[in-house]
């Protein structure tokens, strides 16, 4: 996954970037929507540990089309090789394992060792940001952040991934509790989004290289915050299809946005930086991903006004979702701020050669 979007950008000419990471976008997409659709199945017929046992076969096959299609690798003599940065390795590794810890533990609730955890993530981030500074060759170059383009494409992509975990945490609970669904209903209804963002994943990419990604992220964007605007809404008015039509919304405008965001970042930098970037764009989806699911959790558990989801009343659950989707929304106008500034902090060095 840290390497995809280093492959595409290396595979295609930068003018075609954007229909290459909007094609990325669909197949990715294709994969979410089978995810939540045949996991309700397999739950339904044949249990809940059916659906890992089905990841060993696609895991083969994944295997052996990287074995025939990627391409060989042609290291360069020894000697000009970087040096592997084990130190900052070790304490990046240590600082994502205490912030996880400290996002998950606690069955909902946030005691001392989640502080301390959190303490020692901010700390180890601190000492690997000093590391890094010293190092001779570091994993990560903390010169890459001083260009706008960069640091705003990491900061929007953890913010918007914070708000799609959402949905995938959030609605199987509204659509169970509050409108009950049944398992395979709820995966269906889930499939939605993504078989959206499957749709629009080529167009997507296509508006951008035709227009460009600053203007089709906003695009994107705006798209997200009115889904979860609406989706604090509608469902409770209208049922399952009040809870679908904002959930394409919502899907749309990240498939749009995230062909744009990778576009824009991909294409900013030099082909030695295209692996490091790779990791670094999926790194933060990671972090988003974590927060989304933490986070964004807790504000529907706090906004249910319950300790136990499984128990509260539908009401309390459609209050829940309203809160959750309210902040969603929030974080989405905080993405959009992101990237109005660093628009308007962009250096034409720091901007793709094709658009100066």
């Amino acid at each position: 996954m840290a390497l995809t979007m280093a492959f595409v950008a290396e595979a295609v000419p930068k003018e075609e970037t954007g229909s290459a990471m909007g094609l990325l976008g669909t197949m990715s997409a294709v994969g979410t929507a089978l995810g939540p659709s045949l996991g309700g199945v397999l739950i339904a017929g044949l249990g809940w540990r059916a659906i890992f046992f089905v990841n060993v076969p696609l895991g083969i096959l994944a295997l052996l089309l990287a074995y025939r299609y990627l391409p060989m690798d042609h290291p360069g003599p020894k000697k000009d090789r970087t040096r592997f940065d084990g130190a900052g390795t070790l304490l990046l590794a240590l600082t994502l394992a205490a912030y996880a810890l400290a996002m998950t533990m606690g069955g909902g609730s946030f005691g001392p060792l989640n502080t301390a955890l959190l303490v020692a993530a901010v700390a180890g981030l601190g000492l690997f940001v000093f590391a890094e500074t010293r190092a001779a060759s570091p994993l990560i170059r903390m010169a890459m952040f001083r260009n706008p383009v960069l640091s705003a494409g990491f900061a929007m992509s953890a913010l918007v991934t914070t708000v799609v975990m959402a949905t995938l945490v959030v609605g199987p609970f509204y659509l169970s509790r509050a409108l009950g669904l049944d398992a395979a209903a709820v995966g269906l209804v889930m499939s939605s989004g993504p078989i959206v963002a499957a749709l629009t994943g080529v167009p997507a990419g296509r508006f951008v290289d035709r227009l460009g990604p600053h203007r089709m992220s906003i695009v994107g964007l705006v798209g997200m915050a009115v889904g979860a605007c609406t989706l604090t809404m509608l469902p409770t008015r209208l049922g399952v299809p009040g809870y679908i039509t904002p959930l394409i919304v919502i899907t749309a405008g990240y498939a749009l946005f995230q062909a744009a965001n990778n576009t824009g970042v991909m294409t900013n930098i030099g082909p030695e930086q295209r692996g490091v970037t790779s990791g670094m764009l999926n790194l933060s989806r990671n972090l988003g991903l974590i927060t989304g699911a933490s986070v964004m959790g807790a504000v529907f558990a706090l906004g249910s006004a319950t300790t136990n989801i499984m128990t509260a009343p539908p009401e309390a659950i459609a209050t829940g979702m309203r809160i959750t989707f309210a902040l969603a929304a929030t974080l989405i106008v905080g993405a959009l701020a992101i990237t109005m500034g660093s628009r308007g902090r962009a250096t034409p060095h720091s901007l793709p050669r094709s658009r100066r």
